[in-house]
């Protein structure tokens, strides 16, 4: 899948607020790169914000989860 598709479906999955799709990825990132286990499969040669824009895209996590696994 392209990089425009994904960030597409993920905005799509944020109601296509480009703000809230930001924080998330932010905040997944950060998770990913503390060593939480990733939700996707293959990302050995992925960033964590890769990796989290795809989590958010399939529908795997959500900013509420995001926010109380702090």
């Amino acid at each position: 899948m392209r990089s425009e598709e994904i960030i597409t479906k993920a905005l799509a999955q944020v109601g296509d607020d480009r703000y809230k799709l930001t924080l998330m990825v932010a905040k997944r990132a950060e998770q990913l790169s503390s060593g939480a286990q990733p939700l996707i499969e293959n990302t050995s040669k992925m960033k964590y914000s890769d990796i989290a824009i795809m989590e958010i895209a399939e529908g795997k996590i959500t900013l509420d989860g995001i926010s109380e696994s702090k």
